[in-house]
């Protein structure tokens, strides 16, 4: 590698080529960039003290440093951005100099001469800089003075013009003279010498704007033959970027994350997928050539999309994904991505793979009207495919989710009608999905509800009037505060102007009212002639009852469910305190107040009594207790490199033989030490359970 400092234009003039990879991104400046650079331009010859501005780095691939061509081609590794603009600068003073008359040390024909083209060639090698795909022919036709049509880069048309328009008489040769001053750092790469991969982290690593999805690309084609580049690129990654569209650099990674917690099992920190990538690939020399590798990625990025980006052809499947995707259940991917796979390969049918998605959306939505925290649910989805049985695809998954406990569980019908009866859904984020499935539960032609609003049947006004102050009876008050943003009182409607504050029976008989609603969530009403306490509890049991049918929950028998426990061949033995010597007096005392505390940290927490020890745990054991004659052993499951630990009472002992998993022991024997213990048994348990990425 030979690098220097140089005059940006000492670098461009003469015979040569820098040509982009064809894997490299498109252009991407906007105008704030283009702004500032031309604000830099003119500042230079503005400010005598200054010898002149450094713009980055220039860094190309060539064959030696040593090779001898008419022209060089050099393959632009890193620069792409800073040259294509300042070449648009160059088009843009060169076309005033020859509208103008102007006194200037330079011509038209000289700055495209010397800076934008190579005078003596013909065809591409023609011209100094050649991007890729549509932004080669737009930048050349610039370069040409042609007006573009057809399919053309808009950055590099709209920058352009930023640029012809701030050019003018009175600055001409403030820009000419600040463009002479720019300087770079001139960074040739040999080929079979210098690694561009590295150059690329290198750069990465000081903050250059290089994504993760940039980072993973070039990884995956730089190093690469030219020919085996150009057909990975053109049938596999090019496809694959233009699938996402607009939304190529919000997905990609999130994709990345995705297949990677599939293939691996482990999910990466969203940062970090580049890194997490290489190491899967250079770490498992299983996985094939890198054309088996590329298209892998490729297959399982189009079942991405065709989830996220709601492009499945199949339109149950599409509408189901849509629910995912307003849901928000993102932690979801890693288990559907395998399951769409083996939909692909014929595993299973479209109907089992739309049971599938739909017992995701049921799980999480049942969830989410219970109030159970999403922590975790990353974790709960990235191990779920391996419970599949593929002789029994289905029922297998729905074993596994009916299993579920604590924290994890699927709410049951008892629990689910209960909780969104009492629940605001007039706040809740979901409650326009909640409301656009009930109405449209087994209805052939849909019902767009957007094309309706929220309404309150009893009023959201706090001073009612004496029609409905009679109605809801002495305590109407309280009755209004209580179910006021309940399933119960709400609807939908097109007329909620007129409806409005009205009395319940004008709600009813007015044009528009609920008599006239052709919508199933107002049936009910035109049934009753009251609206009280009791009829808004006996709708809200009515929906919560319908609810429970459209978000089902699996409810197989015992016997299916025995299939699937594996069975125990010894009875166990059932320990309790008692089975403890020690726990006896001040320690036992001192066990209860801890204890409860430990249970306290969260439902789901649960103590088990053990042969040696009593166990704590939620995923598994996150503290183990070994009680001893005047003191407690408490062995905490927690990474000794992660514990914070200021008041240094923590003793690493994985290299010593124990009773129980935890790696730190903490001894206590007072009851004003719990507070300090608490504060590491809380951070076991939080990096057990986890949080959303």
């Amino acid at each position: 590698m030979k690098a220097t400092s140089a005059n940006l234009l000492s670098i461009i003039k003469g015979p040569k080529q820098f040509v982009i990879p064809i894997y490299q991104r498109t252009y991407s400046w906007n105008i704030p960039q283009c702004e500032q650079l031309f604000k830099d331009i003119l500042r230079i010859n503005n400010h005598e003290s200054m010898q002149g501005h450094f713009i980055g780095s220039i860094v190309y691939f060539q064959e030696s440093i040593h090779t001898v061509s008419d022209v060089p081609k050099l393959l632009l590794i890193d620069g792409q951005q800073r040259l294509t603009t300042v070449t648009l600068i160059i088009t843009a003073l060169a076309e005033f100099i020859k509208d103008n008359d102007i006194e200037i040390d330079t011509t038209f024909t000289k700055l495209q001469n010397y800076y934008l083209i190579n005078p003596e060639e013909d065809s591409d090698l023609r011209y100094k800089l050649l991007l890729t795909k549509r932004d080669k022919e737009t930048l050349i036709n610039i370069i040409k003075g042609i007006k573009p049509s057809g399919e053309y880069s808009s950055r590099l048309i709209d920058n352009y013009k930023y640029f012809k328009s701030k050019i003018t008489k009175e600055n001409v040769l403030d820009v000419y003279n600040g463009i002479l001053r720019l300087f770079i750092v001139d960074v040739a790469l040999e080929k079979d010498k210098d690694n561009p991969q590295l150059i690329f982290e290198s750069m990465n690593s000081t903050g250059l704007d290089l994504s993760q999805a940039d980072l993973i690309r070039n990884y995956v084609l730089m190093g690469q033959p030219i020919q085996l580049q150009k057909e990975l690129y053109e049938k596999y990654w090019y496809p694959m970027e233009q699938s996402y569209g607009n939304e190529y650099t919000t997905y990609f990674n999130w994709f990345i994350r995705d297949y990677l917690s599939v293939k691996t099992g482990t999910i990466p920190v969203i940062s970090q997928v580049y890194e997490d990538f290489k190491n899967y690939v250079q770490n498992n020399k299983s996985l094939g050539t890198i054309t088996e590798i590329v298209e892998d990625v490729y297959k399982y990025s189009g079942f991405y999309v065709n989830m996220v980006l709601r492009k499945e052809s199949h339109p149950e499947l599409r509408s189901l994904f849509s629910n995912i995707q307003k849901l928000k259940i993102d932690t979801s991917y890693p288990f559907l991505l395998p399951v769409y796979n083996d939909y692909a390969q014929g595993v299973i049918t479209a109907e089992e793979f739309k049971e599938v998605v739909k017992l995701v959306e049921n799980y999480v939505f049942r969830r989410a009207i219970c109030g159970i925290p999403t922590n975790s649910l990353n974790k709960t989805f990235a191990t779920l495919y391996k419970s599949i049985n593929p002789s029994s695809y289905v029922e297998s998954i729905q074993v596994a989710f009916q299993l579920m406990e604590n924290y994890k569980r699927f709410p049951d019908d008892a629990e689910f009608e209960r909780e969104i009866v009492l629940k605001d859904v007039y706040n809740f984020r979901l409650r326009n999905y909640l409301l656009h499935n009930i109405e449209n539960y087994k209805r052939k032609e849909i019902v767009n509800t957007e094309n309706y609003t929220i309404e309150h049947i009893m009023p959201q006004n706090p001073k009612l009037s004496p029609q409905w102050q009679e109605m809801l009876g002495a305590n109407w008050q309280e009755v209004q505060k209580t179910y006021l943003h309940t399933i119960g009182n709400l609807t939908l409607t097109g007329y909620n102007s007129e409806l409005s504050d009205h009395s319940f029976d004008i709600k009813k008989s007015i044009e528009g009212g609920f008599n006239d609603s052709p919508l199933h969530l107002n049936r009910f009403m035109q049934k009753v002639d009251v609206w009280n306490e009791a009829t808004i509890t006996q709708r809200a049991k009515e929906l919560a009852t319908l609810a429970a049918k459209v978000w089902y929950a699996p409810n197989l028998s015992q016997d299916i469910l025995d299939k699937y426990i594996p069975s125990k061949e010894k009875k166990e033995i059932t320990y309790t305190l008692k089975t403890y010597v020690h726990l006896k007096d001040e320690i036992l005392e001192l066990y209860q107040l801890l204890r409860k505390r430990i249970l306290n940290i969260d439902a789901s927490v649960k103590e088990e009594y053990k042969k040696q020890y009593i166990a704590f745990k939620a995923q598994a054991n996150f503290v183990e207790i070994l009680p001893q004659k005047s003191k407690l052993f408490l062995y905490i499951n927690i990474d000794p490199n992660k514990v914070n630990d200021p008041k240094k009472i923590c003793k690493e002992v994985s290299k010593i033989g124990r009773w129980g998993n935890g790696d730190i022991r903490v001894v206590i024997n007072k009851v004003n030490q719990i507070e300090d213990v608490m504060a590491l048994i809380q951070q076991a348990f939080d990096e057990q359970i986890g949080e959303d990425d």
